[in-house]
């Protein structure tokens, strides 16, 4: 049963990265709300998921410009956090699994330091409960031999395990938001299905909240409770996960058509159209009106 109660509310976010022909803008006007549920996020490269993702955890450039109306989390409005108080969020209440875990681990030391220190940072634990709790996380996202691989180095695993031991890193502190950026899209299609059991169960569990960004529309469907369509920084429609199939924007309707199939046509796939007219103006969420 899905949670109604909000979790993680954004409002008018905007993300701006500056350029030799002035300002690019990544994230134009994206608003929506979430409870403990599965959001998947979709839509082409560049069309603004992960950043909209890092924003909330204020992860992008210094020289990225990130303004909204708000960024609620649990009722706080996580704009007026300090970079102190930032920290206690990340890891503690928020955390992401990034795209490829060999350039998210520190290739200098075991996974298992590695994830005991994600533990110890945000609670008050000795060293022998701290590997306990290690080796109950490695557990439960089911990695065989746990003090094995406790003491493996990055490079001695492979990258579906990888992408497990850095899945038990963000889930060891216990947050209510996990963030997962393309957690799938370097693994073979078995393994995929294997990680994201694995996600489902813990979710589900731990009574959290996630946001599933990737570019495979068939998988977030399946997978998740609701899906956030992106295009061109902007979101064109948000649908139940069940009713995607049913979606009436041209850009969606476009997107799954793409989509090769067993049983379909040996026609050529069409080609995705796109149109302008889909994309608002740039709006300034702080001072209102159009940014020129």
């Amino acid at each position: 049963m899905i949670e109604k109660k909000t979790l993680l509310t954004i409002a008018d976010l905007c993300v701006t990265f500056p350029s030799p022909r002035g300002d690019i803008c990544a994230v134009n006007n994206v608003s929506f709300s979430m409870g403990r549920e599965k959001i998947g996020i979709v839509g082409e490269s560049g069309s603004g998921k992960s950043v909209t993702g890092r924003a909330v955890l204020r992860l992008l450039p210094s020289y990225a410009g990130v303004r909204a109306s708000q960024i609620s989390f649990k009722g706080k409005n996580l704009l007026d956090f300090t970079e102190k108080q930032m920290r206690k969020i990340r890891g503690r209440q928020i955390s992401m699994v990034m795209q490829d875990p060999k350039y998210s681990l520190n290739p200098v030391r075991t996974v298992g330091d590695q994830i005991r220190e994600a533990y110890t940072i945000h609670h008050k634990a000795g060293k022998k409960e701290a590997r306990q709790k290690t080796l109950d996380m490695l557990k439960a996202v089911r990695i065989r031999n746990p003090e094995q691989v406790y003491g493996l180095y990055p490079h001695e695993v492979s990258g579906g395990m990888g992408q497990r031991i850095m899945i038990a890193m963000m889930l060891i502190p216990d947050p209510s938001l996990l963030i997962t950026d393309e957690p799938t899209s370097a693994l073979d299609v078995t393994v995929q299905l294997q990680v994201l059991a694995i996600l489902d169960d813990l979710v589900a569990d731990r009574g959290m909240g996630l946001i599933f960004i990737s570019h495979d529309l068939e998988l977030v469907s399946s997978f998740c409770d609701r899906v956030i369509i992106m295009y061109g920084g902007q979101i064109m429609e948000v649908v139940d996960a069940g009713d995607l199939h049913k979606s009436s924007h041209p850009y969606t309707k476009g997107l799954l058509a793409c989509l090769p199939k067993i049983d379909g046509s040996r026609d050529r796939l069409p080609t995705l159209v796109r149109d302008d007219a889909w994309l608002k103006p740039v709006q300034d969420p702080v001072n209102g009106g159009v940014v020129s």
